[in-house]
Protein backbone atom coordinates (compact mmCIF):
# COMPACT_ATOMS: atom_id res chain seq x y z
CA UNK A 1 0.00 0.00 0.00
CA UNK A 2 0.86 3.22 -0.88
CA UNK A 3 2.04 5.58 1.67
CA UNK A 4 -0.97 8.28 0.48
CA UNK A 5 -3.55 5.17 0.21
CA UNK A 6 -5.74 4.91 3.56
CA UNK A 7 -6.37 1.84 4.72
CA UNK A 8 -9.69 1.56 5.55
CA UNK A 9 -9.28 -1.87 7.99
CA UNK A 10 -7.09 0.23 10.00
CA UNK A 11 -9.94 3.00 10.08
CA UNK A 12 -13.02 0.32 10.91
CA UNK A 13 -10.82 -1.25 14.10
CA UNK A 14 -10.18 2.35 15.26
CA UNK A 15 -11.01 3.36 18.62
CA UNK A 16 -13.24 6.31 17.61
CA UNK A 17 -15.78 3.49 15.75
CA UNK A 18 -18.25 1.61 17.84
CA UNK A 19 -18.22 -2.23 18.05
CA UNK A 20 -20.09 -2.72 15.01
CA UNK A 21 -17.95 -0.13 13.08
CA UNK A 22 -20.22 2.97 13.01
CA UNK A 23 -18.50 6.17 13.64
CA UNK A 24 -20.35 7.99 17.18
CA UNK A 25 -20.31 11.21 15.56
CA UNK A 26 -19.24 12.98 12.67
CA UNK A 27 -15.86 14.38 14.50
CA UNK A 28 -14.56 10.79 14.81
CA UNK A 29 -14.30 10.42 10.88
CA UNK A 30 -12.64 14.70 11.22
CA UNK A 31 -9.32 13.09 10.20
CA UNK A 32 -10.49 11.94 7.07
CA UNK A 33 -12.49 14.69 5.52
CA UNK A 34 -9.28 16.08 3.76
CA UNK A 35 -8.46 13.57 2.08
CA UNK A 36 -8.73 13.60 -1.80
CA UNK A 37 -10.11 11.04 -3.68
CA UNK A 38 -10.94 10.87 -7.27
CA UNK A 39 -14.67 10.35 -8.58
CA UNK A 40 -15.62 8.88 -12.08
CA UNK A 41 -18.25 8.69 -13.90
CA UNK A 42 -18.46 6.05 -16.41
CA UNK A 43 -21.18 6.32 -19.52
CA UNK A 44 -20.15 2.96 -21.21
CA UNK A 45 -16.89 1.12 -22.18
CA UNK A 46 -16.11 -0.29 -25.80
CA UNK A 47 -13.16 -2.68 -27.14
CA UNK A 48 -11.49 -2.15 -30.44
CA UNK A 49 -8.50 -3.48 -31.88
CA UNK A 50 -5.65 -1.04 -31.86
CA UNK A 51 -6.24 -0.42 -35.53
CA UNK A 52 -9.57 0.68 -35.31
CA UNK A 53 -8.50 3.27 -32.79
CA UNK A 54 -5.78 4.65 -35.32
CA UNK A 55 -8.39 4.89 -37.92
CA UNK A 56 -10.71 6.96 -35.41
CA UNK A 57 -10.81 10.87 -36.47
CA UNK A 58 -13.06 14.21 -35.91
CA UNK A 59 -16.36 13.49 -36.16
CA UNK A 60 -16.19 9.05 -35.29
CA UNK A 61 -19.07 7.67 -33.32
CA UNK A 62 -17.47 5.14 -30.56
CA UNK A 63 -20.46 2.49 -29.60
CA UNK A 64 -20.75 2.06 -26.12
CA UNK A 65 -21.56 -0.96 -24.17
CA UNK A 66 -24.87 0.96 -22.35
CA UNK A 67 -28.34 1.79 -23.69
CA UNK A 68 -29.92 5.20 -23.63
CA UNK A 69 -31.59 6.32 -20.38
CA UNK A 70 -29.46 3.31 -18.93
CA UNK A 71 -27.72 4.14 -15.08
CA UNK A 72 -23.94 5.32 -15.49
CA UNK A 73 -21.46 4.09 -13.08
CA UNK A 74 -19.80 6.04 -10.12
CA UNK A 75 -16.29 5.03 -9.16
CA UNK A 76 -14.18 6.49 -6.11
CA UNK A 77 -10.18 5.55 -6.42
CA UNK A 78 -11.31 2.96 -9.51
CA UNK A 79 -13.66 1.12 -7.04
CA UNK A 80 -17.11 0.95 -7.91
CA UNK A 81 -19.76 2.34 -5.20
CA UNK A 82 -22.99 3.73 -7.16
CA UNK A 83 -24.66 3.85 -10.23
CA UNK A 84 -27.02 7.09 -11.05
CA UNK A 85 -28.38 9.65 -13.98
CA UNK A 86 -26.65 12.56 -15.69
CA UNK A 87 -27.89 15.55 -14.91
CA UNK A 88 -27.46 19.07 -16.32
CA UNK A 89 -25.76 21.43 -13.48
CA UNK A 90 -26.00 24.97 -15.51
CA UNK A 91 -26.19 25.74 -18.64
CA UNK A 92 -22.70 24.36 -19.39
CA UNK A 93 -21.73 22.02 -17.11
CA UNK A 94 -23.04 17.94 -16.37
CA UNK A 95 -23.13 15.78 -12.94
CA UNK A 96 -24.32 13.15 -11.42
CA UNK A 97 -27.35 11.86 -9.29
CA UNK A 98 -26.43 8.68 -7.23
CA UNK A 99 -29.80 6.50 -7.66
CA UNK A 100 -28.44 2.95 -6.55
CA UNK A 101 -25.22 2.74 -3.65
CA UNK A 102 -23.10 -0.54 -4.32
CA UNK A 103 -22.32 -2.72 -1.41
CA UNK A 104 -18.74 -3.87 -1.95
CA UNK A 105 -18.01 -7.78 -0.78
CA UNK A 106 -15.92 -6.49 1.73
CA UNK A 107 -18.21 -4.30 3.86
CA UNK A 108 -16.77 -0.30 3.06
Amino acid sequence: MMANELDLTELAESPALQDNGVPRNAQDLEAVYDISVTVSAVLGKSTMQVSQLLKLGRGAVVELDRKLGEAIDIYVNNRLIARGEVVMVDDNRLGVTMTEIIKSERGF
